[in-house]
């Protein structure tokens, strides 16, 4: 018999009280909808308080502490997808001799892998992941930006970071996120990690963020960014048509690799 969607979130809120952590497939599965259905009841339950969302899935309201994936684990999702962002993204790189921020994150290590080692570029990261695998590139001036490093993310954050994002002006910032809503905009776990990506968007001309269609949908606790200070998602297919055509009448060109 056909659950009515009220019935469903409710059963969809105890099957995460009653688990502790579920995905969005699992979810998906058991009640027999889509993975875009699953997000959006996903999406009502937490508005009411009654479970929190994470990369992936759900976890139960009282779980406290906000959990965050380190790098390695994220690294090792999606990566199909995010190879192909990654490639997608390349397109969107300046002209020779432009400067380009990149972002930590698994998506952002592997497009800066990708760059072409045919264009002169100054890349200024925060990223120790992303400074390691362009450290010996003829073609990238590098500069690697001060901070305390992020164990969870490899990334330097903190008060010099952001000073030394104050007073740089990059054609294009790169960036990845925790989350990305039409109400929320672009999100993250930790504050000084919110921080240091909320000083690489003020600091580029143009912002582009590198995220998998499962970011979508999914709020983090602090934002960093509005939708208006982003210029263009690269994404891949697994983007809901309805998401996508919201985003695009925020004003957000939608890539989808």
């Amino acid at each position: 018999m056909t659950m009515y969607a009220e019935e469903r979130q409710q059963a969809m809120a105890q099957l995460v009280t009653d688990r502790g952590r579920v995905s969005v497939t699992a979810i998906a599965e058991q009640f027999d909808v889509t993975t875009e259905t699953v997000r959006r009841d996903l999406s009502v339950l937490e508005r009411m308080g009654l479970l929190r969302r994470v990369h992936g899935g759900a976890v139960p309201a009282s779980a406290l502490a906000v959990i965050e994936a380190g790098l390695g684990e994220r690294d090792q999702a999606n990566t199909a997808e995010k190879d192909r962002i990654a490639r997608a993204a390349l397109d969107l790189l300046p002209p020779a001799d432009g400067t380009v921020l990149i972002d930590a994150g698994s998506t952002t290590s592997r497009f800066a892998s990708l760059l072409p080692r045919d264009l002169r570029l100054t890349v200024v990261t925060h990223a120790v992941p992303v400074a390691a695998r362009l450290a010996g590139s003829p073609q990238v001036e590098l500069h690697l930006l001060p901070g305390r490093v992020r164990p969870t993310t490899q990334a330097a954050v903190g008060a010099d970071t952001v000073a030394a994002l104050g007073v740089l002006r990059a054609d294009v910032a790169f960036l990845g996120t925790n989350g990305l809503t039409l109400d929320h905009g672009l999100s993250t776990p930790d504050r000084e990690e919110a921080a240091a990506k909320r000083a690489m968007a003020s600091s580029a001309r143009r912002v582009v963020c590198l995220a998998d269609s499962s970011k979508v949908g999914v709020e983090a606790p602090l934002r960093f960014a509005d939708l208006t200070d982003l210029d263009v998602l690269v994404t891949d297919d697994g983007i809901s048509d309805d998401d996508r055509r919201a985003l695009e009448r925020a004003d957000v060109e939608v890539v989808v690799a």
